[in-house]
């Protein structure tokens, strides 16, 4: 019985953890592939992506077209189902609406986190991204470096599925042979960016994204996942043999009823249900970590969203993998006489030094792609190539301005069309209609590229949360966070060069830009938060007056108290959060099992 209600779990577990995307995903698997009985609580619904994906479905098949609306931002067809923004009854409170200080907090609150709608990039951070310290003398070392995570990080891919190629670049891994899956064609379009990006220095490579482009290896992966555990071998062989290569024909954003690209629910939890070492309950609002007499916690209480109740539930050790801002949001609320600022904050750093990615945009036409004959550019959905960072010399020798870099993603192409394709196309036709602006739609159609930098923010003591002192609550009376947040010079520098960048390219694409370039990086960047790349709040470190968890997530002050979310850490890189949280998560769930086989958890 897997999915259960607060009423009928067990009396206790092993472990419990707290959330169900990539970190609570990847915990409770690899504790349930090794004999551990796990306890999942998420706060939001059940979801099933195989029932609830509107595979092959136009956007004029749904409600207003498919396009944002207030609770589904990011489309009807978005995989989001109960979360986003703002949640209805879950608010949370900013120090500041000044768009400079303000901070956007993104929550899911459905099975599987975010990984139901997410752009599925996964990068690896190089061996530069856990030592920037040492590097620039700015923000803070990892107490890991990259060799440690290296084989998490070549597990996670054999696992979950990640196609890309291996091009030798500075601080852009590579994996062992058997890792990547073969990277799909790329589109026109990014053709034409690669030709003219590499006329200005500018490196374009195969992009890395959890999608199948082709079933991955059943019989291999499973005993280079869990050499000498047949069973485990056996249960994610027959969960790989259940995943399908990518149709090429739904966008990923609204999940994958056939499994070909990475969800938890898709991915992670069917073998770990399988096993039948996981129980699931859903609906379940975790706001506290309890604690016994001997200091270790014991469980933590949570709020039974279906009848607003009241309940416990108890384990050895507990894993909270909420998302970063959410866990420690339950550490702060779990207040006593031992922890009057929040549960293991005797290093007063929770809540500190959290980090988004830096984000900024341009987007241009080019008349060279302009009347294209027919094709089917679904492809992917996109991210056939990137740019990473290419101007770490420069940037060492101090001729940039800013001291960390970014990679550059972009879209175009001839995409399945939709209500907006045609919109705003007055800037190049300068207004038309009737038959004309039909001829004008197709002409334009496929033309259009979009760029946009994703770098990295130094962590600063004036980006952070607290439980919010104005006394705020939630629907379930429990405490609510407000943010605080700053960019340093650094971003915004960042920012501007992106911007130049972008425009750069256009131009020697024989392309035109839309709208004004920013040389400004405040009116360039991007709000905080609104990557959904938030990370910190819980570091990592190796001193335990300056960190929240040690090298394994294990926080300082409570031994069987782990956070193996992004709140661990300690810098934000350039690359996509969501590969090193999971490889940090089985890194983590790796060290309980064998501290709970030495019987010291």
């Amino acid at each position: 019985m897997p999915f259960v209600t607060a009423s009928d779990q067990k009396s206790t577990y092993d472990v419990i953890v707290v959330g169900s995307g990539a970190a609570g995903g990847q915990s409770a698997y690899t504790l349930c592939m090794d004999g551990a009985k796990v306890l999942m609580l998420e706060a939001g619904r059940k979801y099933t992506a195989e029932n609830e994906t509107p595979m092959f479905q136009t956007p004029d098949m749904a409600p207003l077209g498919g396009v944002a609306t207030t609770d589904k931002v990011f489309g009807f067809y978005d995989a989001t189902v109960d979360g986003g923004w703002q949640v209805p009854g879950e608010p949370y409170v900013r120090a500041t609406e000044d768009p400079a200080g303000a901070f956007w907090w993104w929550r899911a609150r459905m099975l599987g986190g975010r990984t139901g709608h997410w752009g599925r990039i996964s990068l690896r951070d190089g061996p530069y991204d856990f030592k920037p310290r040492t590097r620039d003398g700015l923000g803070f070392d990892w107490p890991i470096n990259y060799t440690d995570l290296a084989p998490y990080y070549d597990k996670v891919e054999l696992l979950i599925g990640v196609y890309g190629s291996n091009e030798g670049l500075e601080n852009t891994p590579n994996s062992p042979p058997g890792c990547l899956l073969p990277p799909p064609k790329p589109l026109v379009s990014d053709l034409l960016v690669k030709q003219r990006a590499g006329r200005l220095g500018i490196p374009l490579i195969p992009g890395h994204r959890a999608v199948l482009t082709r079933a991955l290896d059943h019989k291999g992966n499973p005993a280079r996942l869990h050499p000498g555990n047949v069973s485990a071998q056996k249960l994610v062989a027959e969960a790989m043999r259940s995943r399908s290569p990518c149709l090429w024909a739904t966008p990923c954003n609204r999940g994958c009823s056939v499994r070909a690209n990475y969800q938890s629910i898709t991915v992670h939890l069917p073998p770990a249900l399988a096993s039948g070492n996981l129980d699931i309950t859903t609906d379940a609002m975790v706001y506290e970590v309890t604690l016994g007499r001997d200091g270790r916690a014991n469980g933590v209480n949570f709020i039974d969203r279906t009848s607003g109740k009241q309940r416990h539930a108890s384990a050895r050790v507990v894993v909270l993998a909420a998302s970063a801002c959410e866990s420690v949001r339950i550490l702060l609320n779990s207040t006593s006489g031992q922890f009057p600022q929040g549960l293991a904050n005797s290093s007063g750093k929770l809540g500190r030094y959290l980090m988004d990615t830096v984000g900024s945009g341009v987007a241009g036409q080019v008349p060279l792609l302009e009347s294209l004959p027919p094709t089917n550019d679904d492809a992917a959905d996109g991210h056939q190539l990137y740019v990473p960072w290419w101007l770490y010399q420069e940037q060492l020798a101090g001729k940039l301005g800013f001291a960390r870099g970014y990679h550059i993603e972009f879209g175009g192409g001839r995409r399945m069309p939709g209500y907006g394709t045609a919109a705003g196309i007055e800037w190049l036709t300068g207004g038309s209609y009737g038959v004309k602006f039909k001829q004008d739609v197709r002409r334009y159609y496929g033309s259009f590229l979009s760029f946009d930098g994703r770098g990295e923010m130094i962590p600063n003591e004036n980006s952070y949360c607290e439980i919010d002192p104005g006394g705020t609550r939630d629907k379930w009376g429990i405490p609510v966070l407000r943010f605080r947040w700053q960019w340093s010079e650094h971003e915004l520098r960042q920012a501007a060069h992106m911007q130049s960048t972008f425009a750069d390219i256009i131009h020697a694409m024989g392309g035109r830009v839309r709208g004004t370039v920013k040389t400004d990086g405040a009116k360039a960047i991007a709000p905080g938060g609104f990557i959904i790349h938030e990370v910190g709040g819980a570091i990592m470190g190796a001193d335990r007056g300056s960190s929240v968890t040690n090298q394994w997530c294990q926080t300082w002050d409570v031994p069987n108290l782990f956070i193996t979310d992004g709140a661990v850490f300690a810098s934000n890189a350039d690359k996509n959060p969501t590969l090193t949280i999971m490889a940090i998560a089985w890194r983590a769930a790796d060290h309980i099992l064998e501290r709970m086989r030495r019987k010291e958890l």
